[in-house]
C-alpha cells in the first residue's frame, strides 16, 4: 500500500446489506478483495475481515484516506452494520466516508459503464424488487418498492432503455424493454471504484456522511450494534 496522502488515495470499501461480507482495498486498482456469503455475523466478522485486508496489502488503518460504505437498499441489521462501522471509523480515524447505493454497485463495469437509460433491480422480500431509473450512469427518480411479476405502468421510459438486474426480463417484458439478468457481483470493489470517481470531483463534500437507504419499512426494532472501536 501506497503512503497515506498520495496521488491515488487508499480506499477501504466495504458492504454488509447483502447476505454476505463484500471487502476490498483500493489504490487506483485493488490491491486486496474478500467476498464471503454470510446470511447472519457480519457485525462480528466485519472487523477482523477488514485488519486482514490491510495486513495482506502491507499496510494498517493509518494508511488509509478514505472509507467508502455500501448504503443499501437491502437487509435492515446489514445496513446498519455497516454503516454504523464506516461512521465510527471515519470519525477515529479522521478521514472522510463515501456512500454508495446498491443500484451504483450493480452498474455494468466489464461494460458500457453508462447506459443512456436504464432500470437497475435489486432482490427484495417476499418476491419484491428494488428499482431505480439511471441515466449515464446518474439516479434519475427515487428509488421504488415493486412487484416484478407486475411492474407499474409509469415505469415506461425510452425505447431503448434496458432493465438489469434481479427478475430484469419480467420486469421488462411489458415494455418490449432490453434485459440483462444479474446478480450484484464484486461489489465492495465497484463501492470503491465509485468512491473514487466522487472523491476527485471538484464539488465533492468531505464533510458529508453515508445515511442508510431505506425504502420500505423495517420488519423489526432497530439493531443495538455499537460502534466498531479500532485495535491497537
Amino acid at each position: 500500500m501506497q503512503p497515506k496522502g498520495g496521488f491515488d488515495p487508499n480506499i477501504l470499501a466495504f458492504d454488509t446489506s447483502l447476505p454476505q461480507i463484500s471487502a476490498a482495498l483500493s489504490s487506483d486498482v485493488i490491491i486486496a478483495e474478500h467476498d464471503e456469503q454470510m446470511a447472519r455475523g457480519q457485525a462480528e466478522k466485519l472487523m477482523p475481515v477488514l485488519e486482514n485486508l490491510l495486513r495482506e496489502a502491507g499496510g494498517d488503518w493509518s494508511n488509509l484516506d478514505l472509507i467508502a460504505v455500501g448504503v443499501g437498499p437491502g437487509n435492515f441489521t446489514g445496513i446498519r452494520i455497516s454503516v454504523s462501522a464506516a461512521r465510527g471509523l471515519a470519525l477515529g480515524l479522521g478521514i472522510p466516508v463515501i456512500g454508495v447505493s446498491m443500484f451504483e454497485a450493480l452498474l455494468d463495469w466489464d461494460g458500457p459503464l453508462y447506459q443512456p437509460a436504464e432500470i437497475l433491480s435489486i432482490a427484495a422480500p417476499r418476491g419484491q424488487a428494488y428499482v431505480q431509473y439511471f441515466r449515464y450512469g446518474m439516479p434519475q427518480a427515487k428509488p421504488r418498492l415493486i412487484d416484478p411479476c407486475q411492474p407499474p405502468l409509469d415505469l415506461q421510459l425510452p425505447v431503448n432503455m434496458i432493465v438489469r438486474g434481479h427478475c430484469a426480463e419480467q420486469i421488462a417484458r411489458p415494455f418490449n424493454a432490453r434485459w440483462e439478468e444479474v446478480a450484484p457481483n464484486r461489489v465492495a470493489a465497484n463501492i470503491a471504484r465509485i468512491a473514487e470517481i466522487r472523491w476527485r470531483d471538484p464539488g465533492y463534500d468531505a464533510s458529508a456522511r453515508p445515511t442508510p437507504l431505506y425504502i420500505r419499512a423495517p420488519d423489526a426494532a432497530p439493531s443495538r450494534h455499537t460502534v466498531p472501536t479500532l485495535a491497537g
